[in-house]
């Protein structure tokens, strides 16, 4: 028999003392979302050299809107990844805002984000709340 560990990050059992996983919904949910935290934390840490190795002072020549969206999602990406990667639904919704502000920079910043990743995160979005919807059917048709 399996034991339960009450201080896992991550828990692929329905309950404590359970003998099955949980159903494949889960699992892939927990894949795509370190998929994910591999993305953004690739995305914060190239905002970071941007900030600790810039070719020419960068926030002398920079407007305001710039230099404060840097800052931002060279923090942001990072905690949102960290989040991601431990699979726990601050994660998810950290990422979701940090989605959804590349996209309103995309719009509103442009040299910032090119467009296309618009789209990437309107699909990314779309299958994160895919997959988390299917993950809690398949749960609550085990139960």
């Amino acid at each position: 028999m399996r034991s339960f560990n009450s201080e896992a990050a991550i828990s692929l059992t329905e309950r404590p003392g359970a003998e099955t996983f949980a159903a494949p919904w889960s699992k892939i949910l927990v894949i795509f979302m370190r998929l994910l935290a591999m993305i953004w934390m690739a995305q914060g840490l190239m905002q970071w050299v941007t900030i600790l190795t810039p070719l020419e002072p960068l926030f002398n020549h920079t407007d305001w809107i710039t230099g404060a969206g840097i800052i931002f999602f060279a923090v942001f990406d990072l905690v949102a990844a960290v989040g991601l990667w431990l699979a726990t639904p601050w994660g998810g919704v950290l990422w979701l805002l940090a989605a959804l502000a590349q996209i309103s920079t995309a719009l509103l910043v442009r040299p910032f984000f090119s467009p296309l990743w618009i789209v990437v995160n309107g699909i990314l979005i779309c299958l994160y709340f895919a997959l988390t919807w299917f993950a809690g059917q398949a749960e609550g048709g085990a139960g």
